[in-house]
């Protein structure tokens, strides 16, 4: 068989074509540096990676989205996907991605700059920040003697049509994963009728804060730094509203760990490795102390923003984060009619 010069003209075209392609997606692709996937707050994990870029010259890029939808994203990618790191807002994600095998070990500087109460027991994520639970209340309307001793107390008929939380959202859905572990299923189902009962359903902890400063509800279940971010602006949703810990171990003085990890299929695993060192450690850690976030700083010896309560002090339940289901949750929440 004889071919034209065309074809062969065409021939090397084509090729030359699909190699320029390939050097295109090679260069885009070393462009883009570090891939994070981002369930945490945008603010605080831009400041991350510029404070982590500052310093090393490695690129990070931020897409951002949901604990949930990136954790059954990543799953569905497999070991296709482009992420390098995963970043939560709350631990269950992480437990889920962990669970189907898709995270590389942490290397263990890095983990060791982390207490073992706020990392997964296997080594394969580490807590990066963390987030306490409150009772966020009309201090217009309820004093100290008036509040619930405990979580559990808000079951009761007398705060019916009384507060309000967002069983929605990710965040929510942690608190109740803490109860299971803490209650067991049967106290968490008969809790979570009771809540179905009793609570009004909002979008979002801005929002359920927003209605206990303009008087629709007493008070709300929702994360300490919704009213210290309001607070620190113009503080017009959180005027009227104080925030009431928990403590004594109590489901409602849980404290979430924001988690972070390494995708094991990352073809960037050194700069990976140093990116989550970088976060948990005086960089990172620092951010947090010095920001706007108001999240917790976990690092060893690391200081949060001298305007919380210091996590020493909140009498938090302790939680093996691995443990928290967001599968059972969620079920128990659908049968509840929460969700």
């Amino acid at each position: 068989m004889k071919f034209s010069r065309s074809y062969f003209a065409g021939l090397t075209l084509a090729c030359g074509t699909a190699l320029s392609l390939l050097a295109a997606s090679a260069a885009q692709a070393q462009d883009e540096g570090i891939v994070v996937y981002n369930a945490q707050h945008e603010t605080l994990t831009q400041a991350w990676a510029d404070g982590f870029t500052k310093e090393t010259g490695i690129k990070v890029t931020i897409r951002n989205g949901s604990d949930m939808q990136f954790a059954n994203q990543i799953i569905e990618e497999g070991e296709a996907s482009p992420a390098d790191v995963f970043l939560t807002e709350n631990s269950p994600a992480m437990t889920l991605v962990d669970a189907a095998g898709l995270f590389a070990p942490i290397n263990a500087d890095a983990l060791a700059q982390v207490p073992d109460t706020f990392k997964s027991a296997d080594g394969k994520w580490t807590g990066v920040a963390a987030r306490s639970t409150v009772f966020a209340y009309d201090k217009t309307k309820l004093k100290d003697a008036d509040l619930p001793k405990s979580m559990l107390d808000l079951a009761d008929p007398k705060w019916k049509g009384r507060w309000g939380a967002s069983p929605g959202g990710a965040d929510f859905q942690a608190i109740v994963s803490a109860f299971l572990e803490l209650k067991g299923e049967d106290e968490t189902a008969k809790w979570l009728k009771s809540m179905k009962d009793n609570a009004t359903a909002y979008k979002g902890n801005s929002v359920a804060m927003k209605a206990v400063n303009a008087g629709e509800i007493e008070g709300a279940l929702i994360y300490h730094y919704y009213w210290f971010g309001d607070q620190a602006k113009t503080g017009e949703n959180s005027k009227n509203v104080a925030l009431h810990y928990f403590k004594n171990q109590d489901p409602g003085a849980f404290v979430s760990i924001s988690g972070g990890g390494i995708l094991a299929s990352s073809q960037h695993q050194k700069d990976a490795q140093a990116f989550i060192k970088w976060i948990t450690g005086k960089g990172g850690q620092t951010v947090l102390r010095d920001g706007n976030s108001f999240e917790y700083a976990v690092g060893n010896g690391a200081e949060s923003n001298p305007k919380l309560v210091p996590l020493a002090e909140l009498q938090a339940p302790k939680i093996e984060p691995s443990k928290l289901n967001s599968k059972k949750v969620t079920d128990l929440m659908t049968a509840a009619g929460l969700i």
